[in-house]
């Protein structure tokens, strides 16, 4: 009798176990979905895109990366590299052409900023990715674009530009996007509080770039985006006024 107790017993623990294991695994879900709903929303709040029902639908939950320091950039590598899985030296570190499959000029992560020196800092994040195959640095200055589309005709893992820039790259068939998997968005503010989306001539020319060459492949699925710097007024609406 005291053996058929102590075995019901045993058995109820594992069913309490396991009932907890699986209420802590749907938790964590339901929590996961929220965070991607959230991400969605923050997305079309910050690119002021109006998604319709049928194309929110079709993004992918994880489109929106998520990165838990907006200020750390080695914090912004560790997030991108978690993309590639397994593969990511072969995306990120790999140094050669390798034809049909990696063409010149072709980045797997590009980088948009609204300065230069934005984006040297971002490429600090990607450092230990680019010692076989150096960063592209895509901006007007102190490089000429001739420079720069003799630069493409090599393999391009990692760039980072600033969206007049690469809008004419992409014009000159120089910077091409078929490897494209994620597209990191700089929206840290500078000390006048201005931000890619909120400095008012390079916030045009990133939205026009964003629409004519990016946003197909978000909603397709293909392309990831990485909201970096995002802080708390730009989470609630709040945008600096135009001056």
């Amino acid at each position: 009798m005291a053996s058929e107790k102590r075995k019901k017993k045993a058995n109820s623990d594992v069913s309490k176990k396991r009932k907890r294991k699986e209420e802590a695994a749907e938790e964590a879900e339901e929590k996961s979905e929220e965070r991607s709903s959230e991400a969605l929303r923050l997305l079309q709040s910050a690119m002021g895109l109006q998604l319709s029902s049928l194309e929110l639908e079709s993004l992918r939950q994880d489109c929106v990366l998520e990165v838990p320091n907006h200020s750390d950039v080695q914090i912004l590598g560790k997030t991108v590299k978690a993309v590639f899985g397994s593969s990511w030296r072969e995306h990120l570190c790999e140094g050669s052409v390798v034809e049909g499959k990696v063409n010149p000029g072709s980045p797997a992560v590009l980088i948009i900023s609204s300065s230069a020196l934005r984006c040297i800092h971002l490429l600090r994040g990607f450092r230990s990715f680019t010692k076989q195959c150096h960063a592209a640095k895509l901006f007007a200055k102190h490089l000429k674009l001739q420079e720069q589309i003799s630069l493409l005709k090599n393999r391009v893992n990692i760039a980072g530009g600033t969206p007049s820039r690469i809008k004419k790259l992409i014009d000159a068939e120089a910077l091409d996007l078929s490897r494209l998997q994620v597209l990191v968005l700089d929206l840290h503010p500078d000390v006048k509080g201005y931000s890619l989306l909120t400095l008012p001539q390079v916030r045009d020319e990133f939205l026009e770039v964003f629409k004519n060459y990016f946003y197909e492949a978000m909603i397709q699925g293909g392309l990831r985006i990485c909201l970096y710097g995002l802080k708390d007024k730009h989470k609630q609406g709040h945008t600096v006024p135009d001056t």
